[in-house]
């Protein structure tokens, strides 16, 4: 499958790249993309991060990072992503209505995936992106294994991809998928995220394994990966997301964030040395 892919060109100005992806949609992968691209600033704060969606049917980053609006342009007349929390973002979502389905055929889908990743129609012209110096770009990938997520990357080099899944068996079959899209295409996995992984009873502290229990760890050894870590099934979780303000932002010191934090440790320990 690697033969005959196109020469990858790398985004100027950013360091090392890792993807945020899963098999399914709905088990917490742009909630995890959020999480880490901010955890990755809040473990060291010398290092410049930037956050790019590109799920072009369903973009969640704009909510999820309190974000509206078109990109400004430079003087130079390059575009700049949109800032909030010191995490640099594009998406899709900034550049159509918020309610507005976006009906796009395959080869328009992959030509907005090629403009997101080095150059934007705005106002008529195209303007390239201007990342400025990034250390890491979290991508926050759509879910499957489709034409976006090949041409993602076959496009740019990718210094590896987490995989975002939760215990339950239906969801691990198609990690399990995705984990072998991203090997067939040389794309180093570097682990898998089990989320949602147990619920606690906020007032009788009873846990509950509502999609099943380490489901990711048993996957996680028949694709000889690691499990980067467990995020629980937490309402905290899902009300910092809906109001924009990331857990990890705005409450750094719950066992939630402390979550995300440890897994982006783990993250850049199995990144290999930016070249």
């Amino acid at each position: 499958m690697s033969r005959g892919l196109p020469k990858q060109k790398p985004i100027e100005g950013v360091k090392q790249t890792v993807v945020v992806a899963s098999g399914k949609g709905g088990v917490g992968k742009s909630t995890t993309a959020v999480n880490l691209a901010l955890a990755l600033a809040a473990n060291d704060s010398s290092k410049a991060i930037g956050l790019l969606d590109v799920d072009v049917y369903g973009p969640s980053i704009p909510k999820m990072m309190n974000l509206k609006g078109n990109p400004e342009l430079s003087q130079s007349n390059l575009m700049r992503p949109l800032l909030n929390y010191g995490i640099a973002c594009m998406s899709m979502g900034f550049l159509v209505e918020e309610t507005a389905p976006v009906v796009w055929r395959g080869l328009m889908v992959m030509s907005a995936i090629e403009k997101l990743l080095r150059q934007i129609l705005l106002w008529g012209r195209h303007h390239a992106v201007d990342w400025g110096q990034l250390d890491y770009l979290v991508v926050d990938m759509p879910p499957g294994t489709g034409d976006v997520q090949l041409s993602v990357s076959q496009n740019i080099p990718i210094s590896g991809a987490v995989i975002v899944s939760t215990p339950q068996d239906i969801a691990l079959m198609d990690a399990h998928k995705g984990a072998e899209m991203f090997r067939k295409v040389n794309v180093p996995v570097l682990g898998l995220v089990q989320n949602m992984s147990v619920f606690q009873c906020p007032k009788c502290k009873h846990k509950t394994h509502i999609f099943g229990a380490d489901g990711a760890r048993k996957l996680a050894r028949t694709l000889d990966l690691d499990v980067l870590g467990d995020i629980p099934l937490h309402l905290n979780i899902r009300e910092a997301s809906d109001i924009g303000q990331p857990i990890v932002f705005s409450q750094p010191e719950s066992d939630e964030a402390k979550a995300y934090l440890r897994i982006a440790v783990e993250v850049v320990r199995r990144l290999p040395p930016p070249e």
